[in-house]
């Protein structure tokens, strides 16, 4: 895909995902690349950026003699995902009445 995704809609992806379940990084990673095309290295930056607004916490768990790092979504995480959902609503009526269907 040659559109680039925004940084705004990338963490309402990661919001999205964690508001169902606690994910560790790798687990995570896979599932936002099943939805959008993200390299890994472009992951850890933004869940650092998501921890350090408090928009998400992190516990660690021992998994087959190591440690992994599990996220978890915080009510102010809760609170950025619904704005971003109403904006993406917006946005998305928006861009559909143009790009949509022109016949």
């Amino acid at each position: 895909m040659s559109i680039q995704t925004p940084t705004e809609l990338l963490d309402g992806t990661v919001l999205a995902i964690l508001e169902k379940q606690d994910l560790y990084g790798y687990a995570l990673t896979k599932e936002v690349q099943r939805h959008v095309s993200v390299s890994e290295s472009t992951m850890y930056p933004v869940l650092r950026r998501l921890e350090k607004g408090a928009e998400l916490t992190t516990y660690s768990e021992p998994f087959e003699g190591r440690i992994r790092k599990y996220y978890q979504l915080t009510t102010g995480g809760r609170d950025h995902l619904s704005i971003i959902k109403a904006d993406w609503e917006n946005f998305a009526t928006g861009i559909n009445a143009i790009l949509g269907d022109q016949k």
